[in-house]
């Protein structure tokens, strides 16, 4: 504990920390608008409709995600258009024999030109994809009705008494 003895005051040796919390405060609202957008991958609406089965996506599914300008991205990677049959390519290669995994799942906005598909289905045939499902979702607040379709395990959903 420090005593101060006569009338003059003692300089203090803290560090202002107060410009360093400032900074510290505006990089983590940067970090917290930036990262969400990078961590995302691509961001496209699918077409929507109805008597959909839920399709949860697996680690070893290959994607091809198209957004609506157009942009490719492979397992929600960003792949120019030129780049898009060697890398598929180079993903199907790799699977051989007659029990090789050959399809590819397309998720594409809605609002693309069908042309756009249809060009990304060519070059996925072109590099070895056998077989491509697209990915559409449920309309909004419709269930499927058929029944083999439903989900057999739905997410639970909380009721809460009162209020």
């Amino acid at each position: 504990m420090a005593m101060s003895t006569g009338g003059k005051a003692a300089v203090k040796a803290e560090p202002n920390v107060t410009p360093m919390i400032d900074v510290m405060l505006v990089l983590l609202i940067i970090f917290m608008i930036i990262v969400p957008s990078i961590t995302s991958g691509f961001n496209a609406v699918p077409p929507s409709g109805q008597n959909l089965k839920p399709h949860p996506e697996e680690d070893n599914e290959q994607i091809l995600g198209i957004d609506n300008t157009g942009q490719y991205f492979v397992n929600r990677k960003p792949v120019r258009h030129e780049d898009l049959e060697r890398v598929l390519t180079d993903i199907y290669s790799k699977r051989t024999g007659e029990d090789a995994d050959k399809r590819m799942y397309l998720k594409a906005d809605k609002g693309l030109q069908y042309a756009k598909v249809v060009e990304a289905l060519d070059i996925a045939a072109k590099s070895g994809v056998r077989m491509t499902a697209m990915i559409t979702e449920q309309a909004g607040n419709t269930k499927s009705k058929i029944a083999s379709d439903q989900d057999p395990n739905p997410p639970a959903t909380s009721t809460s008494g009162g209020m």
